[in-house]
């Protein structure tokens, strides 16, 4: 570190705005120094720490409200510090540590100490007037409510907490790093090369047993005995369901208080007979619905037994229809997508679905993916080993259907499109996770001249990928049944969130934006990551036909996939209408 009056063949460090600029510590107890040090900021770490900042503030796929944005902004800054001071290390110690003309003369230091500073906080506040402008463009594409200028600037001192808090947990693993290689030096006579690195590895894996080990498996424990309290509650007005076709009901061999409370929202919710005669005025049946939840058995292979037998008791392979759900974490099933179906086929339907877990799907995606493919493997294999059963001539149609974290547990089940053929009658899968083995296969092999965002593969013969429901029956070519079809919205991070936007951009920012999409949204290595992993969190917070909200184009995909001889674009309209009139009594689509 430079020090006024130090001569100029003295090895000097990078530029810091700190100890020397400000004050002189002098001799002060070590302890002072120490957090003097952890204070101080490097100008090279300023300028990138800047540039990260300014590059969070560009839209992205959701409208961000100041919290959002300030967490992404603090993230981005503290990461853009930390690239920066690394790379004024590394030019330093490359190319400037010798330098006959380094350090600079004290002025200019003390000039680029109260510019550099002062030009990063200027240009922040303009960004930070330009990305309120962007969020209220994307709330009017998106149908949000848009945000204030004056809110926004709030968004710069929780920023700054955050980024404080980051580059001082950055310094303090530094200096831990540096402690750890003394004292290895100090016992073992080895380089100090050899020891740097033995101090970063060592340094490194007791950290990850901290964060992964100790607080990230106390924090999922904790979630999951809080998720499964909440597990427990029953929405009010909820009762047991009265028709023998619903689990938990008197007749049902599945116990209503241990459905859960997405299995009991799921078996009480939908129309039944009388409604769905009075809304058509065709022949209607009693849905079934069967559900078993985590509590209802304690052994996976328990909870599928008592499922098919509950499948026995309710006649669900003597309807027209067998329709498949993997639950997304808690065992959530969307009921807009279960009363569609219910809708369009009369009630002549039976609807299958399990709770494997007691955490959000948010969760359940950055920690238990494995679970949720096993679960769905379990489930579609053991309801199509009791649909094998029934004669060939006398089987239902059999559907599988999974939304966001779902249609990951649904995929578990197959190998590729041929699999799915041989398997089922047709599958519709909604807001599939970018990591979705099968999609990702499919969206990467598509046809040349098509986008991610709207892919085709092989023409549209089997599998289609569409943005709405109006796009649906594009490509105008033949599609062959058993048919699959993805449901995605560009502006879904569900869909497009992955960790590749680290450090590479994807083709769905390279080509022409989807509906949705702000054209001026662009990648920038890591900050985009941290902007998207933050639209996850208002995924579901953006009215219906936006982010991860599907709302009634899910009717739309049944139909594509199972609507019965002669349907008409008339009967589509019916069906909608009967659906949104019943939606609020099922309860919250979220």
């Amino acid at each position: 570190m430079a020090v006024q009056g130090a001569p100029r063949s003295q090895s000097v460090g990078p530029q810091r705005l700190g100890v020397e600029a400000i004050i002189r510590i002098g001799d002060r107890h070590p302890a002072v120094v120490w957090a003097w040090e952890m204070l101080r900021l490097d100008l090279t770490g300023i300028v990138f720490g800047a540039v990260f900042f300014c590059w969070s503030l560009t839209p992205s796929l959701l409208p961000r409200n100041w919290i959002y944005q300030g967490v992404v902004a603090g993230i981005s800054g503290a990461v853009g510090y930390g690239v920066g001071a690394l790379i004024g290390w590394f030019v330093w110690r490359r190319y400037l540590r010798n330098w006959h003309r380094w350090p600079p003369p004290p002025r200019v230091r003390q000039i680029a100490y109260i510019a550099i500073p002062s030009l990063a906080v200027i240009v922040g506040a303009i960004m930070l007037v330009a990305s309120a402008k962007w969020q209220r463009e994307l709330a009017a594409l998106t149908d949000s409510p848009g945000t204030t200028t004056g809110r926004y600037l709030i968004i710069s001192a929780l920023s700054g907490v955050i980024s404080a808090a980051l580059i001082a947990s950055g310094r303090l693993l530094r200096d831990m790093t540096r402690w750890v290689t003394h004292g290895l030096r100090r016992r073992i006579p080895m380089p100090r090369l050899v020891a740097n690195v033995l101090g970063v590895i060592i340094v490194i894996a007791l950290a990850n047993l901290l964060i992964e080990g100790l607080l990230l498996r106390g924090a999922i424990s904790v979630a999951d005995s809080v998720f499964s309290t909440a597990n427990d509650d029953t929405r009010a007005g909820l009762a047991p369901p009265s028709a023998p076709e619903r689990s938990g009901s008197s007749d049902s061999l599945i116990p209503w208080q241990t459905l859960g409370r997405e299995g009991r929202n799921f078996v009480t919710g939908g129309l039944h007979r009388d409604e769905l005669l009075a809304a058509s005025g065709r022949p209607s049946r009693e849905p079934i619905r069967a559900y078993v939840g985590l509590q209802s058995a304690p052994t996976p292979e328990a909870r599928m037994d008592l499922l098919m037998r509950e499948l026995d008791r309710t006649g669900a392979m003597q309807r027209k229809a067998v329709i498949i759900i993997p639950t997304t974490g808690t065992g959530w099933v969307n009921p807009t997508a279960a009363r569609a179906a219910e809708v369009m086929l009369d009630g002549d339907t039976a609807i299958i679905a399990s709770q494997y877990s007691y955490l959000p799907s948010w969760i359940s995606f950055l920690v238990d993916r494995d679970r949720a493919a096993e679960a769905g493997n379990t489930l579609i294999n053991a309801v199509r080993e009791r649909w094998l059963a029934v004669p060939e001539g006398q089987r239902p149609k059999l559907y599988v259907y999974g939304e966001s974290l779902g249609t990951s547990a649904g995929e578990g089940a197959f190998t590729d499109l041929t699999d799915i053929r041989e398997k089922v009658d047709g599958v519709l899968w909604v807001g599939p996770p970018n990591s979705n083995r099968i999609w990702e296969t499919y969206v990467t092999r598509r046809d040349p001249g098509s986008t991610e965002v709207s892919p085709v593969y092989a023409g549209g013969l089997v599998v289609r990928f569409a943005n709405s429901a109006a796009n649906i029956d594009q490509p105008a070519t033949p599609w062959l049944r058993p048919r699959v079809l993805y449901l995605q919205h560009p502006s879904d991070p569900v869909v497009w969130w992955s960790p590749h936007l680290l450090i590479s951009r994807p083709d769905w920012l390279s080509e022409p934006p989807g509906a949705d999409r702000l054209p001026s949204m662009r990648w920038f290595p890591i900050v985009t990551f941290w902007q998207v992993s933050a639209d996850l969190g208002n995924a579901a917070g953006v009215p219906d036909g936006h982010g991860h909200n599907y709302g009634t184009a899910v009717l739309d995909g049944w139909v594509a996939i199972a609507a019965p001889d002669g349907w008409t674009a008339a009967d589509t309209e019916r069906a909608r209408a009967t659906v949104e009139l019943f939606a609020e009594r099922d309860g919250p689509e979220k």
